[in-house]
This record gives C-alpha cells, sequence and structure tokens, in this order.
C-alpha cells in the first residue's frame, strides 16, 4: 500500500521552508508547486499550492518514539501549538502551519 496524503498552502514557498522543518529533507519536487516528504516506506506527505483550499487539512502520525519525533523537530526549530494526553496515556502533539493545517504526531504512553 502507497500513502500520499495532502496538505493545500497559500504560500508555497514559506510552506516549503516550514514543512522542511517539521518533517526534514525533502523527498521529491514533482512540480514547481508540490514538495514530498516520504515519512516511511511508501507512505508520503506533501504539499500543493491550493490556497482556496488551504488551512482545512488534519492529520495525525503515530511514531514509535514520540520524544524523539518532537526533539528532531525542536531541533530544527519548530514548536508545538498543543500537547495533549488522553485519559489511556496515548499522547499527541501537534503543529500548526500558517494556514492552520494541523500535523499531529501521535505516540504510546511513557513508562
Amino acid at each position: 500500500m502507497d500513502l500520499f496524503a495532502g496538505i493545500p498552502v497559500s504560500d508555497y514557498p514559506a510552506a516549503r521552508e516550514w514543512y522542511e522543518r517539521l518533517f526534514g529533507p525533502i523527498a521529491f519536487e514533482p512540480n514547481d508547486v508540490e514538495a514530498v516528504w516520504e515519512l516511511a516506506e511508501h507512505r508520503y506527505v506533501y504539499i500543493e499550492h491550493r490556497p482556496a483550499h488551504a488551512g482545512h487539512a488534519q492529520h495525525t502520525i503515530f511514531v514509535d518514539d514520540l520524544d524523539a519525533v518532537v526533539a528532531g523537530i525542536a531541533d530544527r526549530g519548530l514548536e508545538p501549538a498543543e500537547r495533549e494526553t488522553y485519559d489511556n496515556g496515548v499522547r499527541k502533539i501537534t503543529y500548526r502551519d500558517a494556514d492552520g493545517n494541523e500535523i499531529g504526531f501521535g505516540g504510546t504512553p511513557v513508562g
């Protein structure tokens, strides 16, 4: 199975820079208005310049080591917009781009 999860953005150059800080290096750019990151084998997130649709994406990525992911993102200069811990101990860290698109990272309870 391959997955391509799209995120519409209004300012492509600014969003490209922000998402590089969130996800790290770009995997490829298929054209002048899209950038793609491979999060795991055959699982991609991409941004696309689509101003009329920007700000409505909500994606959550469940990871094995949430603390390491959040630390890596902080090293690239981004801080979360929100931190949550659910009653079952599952944690979610949410980031929001300039358009208001939400990218969450979830992780299992600590300990």
